[in-house]
Order: C-alpha cells, then structure tokens, then sequence
C-alpha cells in the first residue's frame, strides 16, 4: 500500500489540494490544519469529504478550545493574530470536528506498526527534528502518552521533511504542506510504501501566487506571512 503522509496544512488549500493529487492508496494527516493561511474551512472540508483520518496539531488545538499553541516564537504572533481569522472562518460543526480529533493513531499495515502523532510521542508542542539528540527522543517514547509499540514513528510539527533511524525505529516527518521552513517553498510531503517498509520524499509545486493575493485581500500582516511562504521559512 502507497500511504500519503501530510502534515501541518495551515490552512494552504492550494497546497493540500497539490499533495493530494500524487498517486497513493491512503493518506493520513498529521494536523495542524489551521491557522497562517486563507482557507481553514476548505482544508477541513476536503479532509472530512476524503474521509482521510486527521491527528489534533498544537494550532488545531488551539483554535479548537481558545488556548495557547505554545508555538515557536519566532511566529507565534502569526498564529496568534491569524487565529481570530480562522474563528470568523469557521463555523460550530468544523470547530467541533478539530476538537474531536485525536492524538494519536496506531495503524498496523502490511506487518508494519506504525505510531503516528502531530510533534512527540509525549506531547503534541515537542519538536523532533534531524538534530535532536537520540538520548532525548528516547526520552519522548519511553513518557509517550501511549506505548510506542511501533517500527515507524510518523510526526509533524517541525516543517522539516525526515527518514531517521533511532535503533530499530525509523522516524519520518513528511514536512509541511502549508508552510515549509526549510527553505524549499514547494509542498511537502511523504509516500510511505507498506509492503517494503521505505519512504520517499517529495516536494510538489501549487499555486503559491493565488494562495498569497487571497492572504493579502483578507489577512492581518499579510506582508509578512506572504513573505514566509515564498521563502519557505
């Protein structure tokens, strides 16, 4: 099975809508659907129409029960300003399908176990990112907020694309869809094949024009996130 991964939309519909169309069997979404972008409520609804299953990021969460993201601060005031946004976007049903969502979810495909969640195994605000330590992500499995009895530990959370080895674990991180900050504005996002165990990276081109013209007519420091997205970082 071709399985998509995606994580952190932020609400780029132009950008979910490119991933979506690379070949696969099954996707599922790592959250943090909301908040940065023009269009909270399309990034929901094409989610929920494709029945693809949906882990509550930090932003998600945030937007869900009005409470802090404990996000970067190097944009949180982003997410802060763009979050009142979001709440005139998105009416009772899509508010409470964020706040349904999970944490975590356990797949077990082709032999293979696979533990995914939005940041850490022991919290939805921990980044895992290429540099950090081994000793400190054994730290995040061994308090998990459930056992990690996987070979394949999938998050998000980071914007940063990842194929790690811990041990026995591989650690993917397919980047972010929305809002990369590596440097590549493209799309990220990852295939994991099931039958062989091995992840492919990729990077997808979208719209990023009419992604920007719509953040510039309807959002505050539209500049700045417009800026962000054609950096990529």
């Amino acid at each position: 099975m071709k399985l998509l991964l995606i994580a952190d939309i932020h609400a780029n519909y132009e950008a979910l809508q490119a991933v979506l169309e690379i070949p696969h069997d099954r996707a599922i979404c790592l959250g943090d659907i909301v908040d940065y972008g023009p269009d909270p409520d399309k990034c929901i609804d094409i989610l929920r129409m494709k029945e693809i299953p949906t882990i509550r990021g930090n932003h998600d969460n945030a937007v869900a029960f009005k409470v802090d993201c404990q996000c970067g601060y190097k944009y949180k005031h982003l997410s802060v300003a763009t979050r009142e946004y979001t709440w005139g976007i998105l009416d009772r049903d899509r508010m409470e399908y964020l706040q349904k969502l999970p944490l975590v979810i356990k797949e077990k495909i082709d032999g293979k176990r696979l533990y995914l969640t939005h940041a850490s195994p022991r919290s939805m605000f921990e980044y895992i990112k290429p540099e950090t330590p081994d000793e400190e992500i054994q730290n995040m499995i061994n308090e998990a907020m459930e056992p990690v009895e996987a070979e394949f530990l999938v998050v998000g959370h980071s914007h940063i694309p990842m194929n790690r080895k811990l041990g026995n674990l591989t650690i993917i991180n397919p980047g972010s869809a929305g809002q990369p900050r590596d440097g590549d504005n493209r799309a990220s996002c990852a295939v994991f094949d099931t039958e062989n165990g091995e992840v492919e990276l990729f990077r997808v081109n979208y719209d990023i024009d009419s992604v920007c013209a719509k953040i510039k007519e309807r959002m505050p420091h539209a500049e700045e996130l417009i800026a962000i997205l054609k950096r990529g970082y």
